[in-house]
Order: structure tokens, then C-alpha cells, then sequence
């Protein structure tokens, strides 16, 4: 039996500006995602056996262990790919990062599955081939793969990596409120104004001259969601200068604390930095 740990880190997007629907359904998006020290770990085990089994734990009772979860997906797919038969993966999926967030824990625990299989397996598959399951599987995974800050577009697997920019962060999560990316695209769908101030590009262009304005940062999911959910309302006009990540229901700061005092209806994670690196092993 291999086995290999992974540490598959969360994202936070600086700015997230949606541009239009696609003929295939997506939506065609400009962000500048960022990788941050918030970790969940993946223990991952290959053993020989009669036929393809794939049995996944892990210590959260948000998630599946079966099918459906995207970890199991991305071992599938990987075992397909790379032409491989007759093992047994088991897969304990250790969460850190909250579920249904915005902060991308099931994207990079894919990533990471992917990444980790394939070193077990001597890199079987190129680059090239891990980037096309992750690009086949959903839109941050890529992002998620390499990590640090990038630009992404099209849906989100097309990614440019940024100079890194390093700084001091929060997240705050609402307990109980997960918000799925289809609910926040469906809502983003029904508004009259669908307009962006273009921050994204504003933003790529000063980290690429080595510098940062915070007022720059902006989700274009927040209008779309905030009628809906009271709660993302009382943390925007309560938490000072917070930003929701992705489509929710996830909030940060760039600050190492939170100055706000809020309930034990909150996840608080302070003191994390923003990271240079993607999924990697332990």
C-alpha cells in the first residue's frame, strides 16, 4: 500500500465580476483569486485489488462520502484517464474549510486528489492531462491546482498567474448558511443591472506594478444575493471593509482580526495570510 498526505488550501476572490451567460450554460467571469492559509488535508491510500474500489471518509457530516462527492469524482476520472484498474483508493478528507462558503473546499480537495494520485502513481499523467481533468471537473479547480494569485477568465479554468501579493486576513462564515453557485448565478441572472466597474482589471494591473488598493476589491454576487439573506447584510454593514468570497456565504478582511464583535453564530478564522502555492503534499 502508497500512501500520501495533501494539504489543499482555501481561496478567497479579491474581486469576482460576472460578464455574460454562455451558449453552454456557465458564465463567462473575471477574478482575481488568491490562495490563503486555511488548509483542509487529504490522506490518500492505494492498495491492489480485484476491481476499481473507492472508498472515502473524512471527519464532516456536511458532506458525502459516496459518489457524489467531488473527491470521488476526481479519483474516477483520474483512474480513467490514466488507463488504471484493479485498486483499492481510500481518501480520508480532513475539513478545515466550511462547507458551501465560496472559499472553494470542494474545488481543491478535487485538485488535491488529483495532484496526490498522481504522484502516487510516478506522474502518470502530464500536466498538461491533470489540467484538462481539473478544466473538465469544474471552474476553480485549475486556479486551485497551482494557487498563489492569478487572474482567471472564461468560466474560471483559464488562470494567469499575478505576482504574489502577501498580506494579513479574516474570514467570517454565517453557521447554518451554505449558498450554492447555482443559487447565486440564478439570483445574479434576475437582476435588471448586470453591470461591473471593471475593478478586476484595475486591480491585475496594479499588483503587476507591485502595489494594492483595497478599494478595489468587489464581488458582483453581493447584490444578488444580499436582498435574500439578512445575514450577508449585517456582516457588510457591520464588519469594516469585509468582502464576501465567491458566491457566498463566506466574508474576509484584510486584517489579521476582526475589530467587529459578533455572536456564536459565526465561524471566525483570524490570522491567516494570503499563500504562494496551490494543493501540495505534506
Amino acid at each position: 500500500m502508497k500512501t500520501i498526505k495533501i494539504k489543499t488550501p482555501a481561496k478567497i476572490n479579491l474581486t469576482l465580476e460576472i460578464l455574460n451567460k454562455r451558449d453552454d450554460g456557465f458564465h463567462n467571469i473575471q477574478s482575481v483569486m488568491q490562495t490563503v492559509s486555511l488548509y483542509d488535508y487529504l490522506t490518500i491510500s492505494v492498495d491492489k485489488a480485484n476491481k476499481i474500489e473507492i472508498h472515502l471518509k473524512g471527519n464532516s457530516g456536511e458532506i458525502p462520502y459516496d459518489e457524489r462527492n467531488i473527491v470521488y469524482k476526481a479519483a474516477k476520472n483520474f483512474l480513467e484517464e490514466a488507463n488504471i484498474n484493479n485498486v483499492l483508493i481510500e481518501i480520508y478528507i480532513e475539513k478545515h474549510i466550511p462547507v458551501s462558503a465560496g472559499l472553494a473546499g470542494g474545488s481543491t480537495n478535487a485538485a488535491g486528489t488529483l495532484f496526490g494520485l498522481n504522484k502516487i502513481f510516478n506522474n502518470i499523467l502530464s500536466d498538461v492531462q491533470i489540467e484538462q481533468l481539473c478544466a473538465k471537473m469544474g471552474s476553480d479547480l485549475n486556479f486551485c491546482l497551482k494557487g498563489g494569485c492569478m487572474l482567471c477568465t472564461s468560466r474560471g479554468e483559464i488562470t494567469q498567474t499575478l505576482p504574489f501579493y502577501e498580506t494579513d486576513l479574516s474570514i467570517i462564515k454565517p453557521k447554518n448558511i451554505g449558498i450554492s453557485a447555482k443559487e447565486a448565478y440564478t439570483k445574479f441572472s434576475q437582476l435588471s443591472d448586470k453591470s461591473n466597474p471593471d475593478n478586476t482589471s484595475k486591480l491585475v494591473k496594479l499588483i503587476k506594478e507591485g502595489k494594492f488598493d483595497k478599494n478595489l476589491i468587489y464581488n458582483g454576487f453581493e447584490k444578488a444575493l444580499f436582498p435574500d439573506y439578512e445575514v450577508l447584510r449585517y456582516i457588510k454593514n457591520n464588519v469594516k471593509n469585509s468582502l464576501m468570497s465567491g458566491s457566498g456565504s463566506a466574508f474576509f478582511v484584510l486584517e489579521p482580526k476582526i475589530s467587529t464583535n459578533l455572536n456564536e453564530g459565526y465561524e471566525i478564522f483570524e490570522g491567516l495570510k494570503t499563500i504562494s502555492n496551490g494543493v501540495s503534499e505534506v
